[in-house]
């Protein structure tokens, strides 16, 4: 059964869980509890802020580093979720159920990509 990486993408900054409603952990909670029964959660956690992040790039034969924060940068990966689902449908399906708990206020989008398998791994 193929595998799903959902990145959770915020505007950093812009989401404070002082804000959410009294209901969003519940709702979190139970939404996770069903996954899990489901077969479908392989993995799932938050990401530090990227103040505590480093970047590392390759280019023309040398490497670069640069710490965070990345101002230049709007929309930063709050998080992520490993899924393994029958197909795409199925693994939006979950990432739409996902957003549908947050607080309305909040601005969260989320990317969902099939993992492309590496043969002999």
């Amino acid at each position: 059964m193929p595998r799903f990486l959902s990145l959770v993408r915020i505007e950093e900054n812009t989401i404070d869980m002082e804000s959410a409603d009294p209901g969003f952990e519940a709702r979190m909670g139970a939404l996770f509890e069903e996954i899990n029964k489901a077969g479908a959660m392989l993995d799932t956690a938050g990401l530090k802020p990227t103040a505590e992040a480093t970047r590392i790039t390759w280019s023309d034969g040398s490497l670069s580093y640069t710490d965070g924060p990345f101002t230049e940068t709007k929309e930063v990966v709050g998080g992520y979720a490993m899924l393994q689902c029958k197909d795409m449908a199925e693994a939006v399906e979950w990432g739409k159920r996902f957003l549908a708990v947050h607080p309305p206020h909040w601005k969260v989008g989320l990317e969902v990509r099939e993992v492309e398998e590496m043969p002999g791994a």
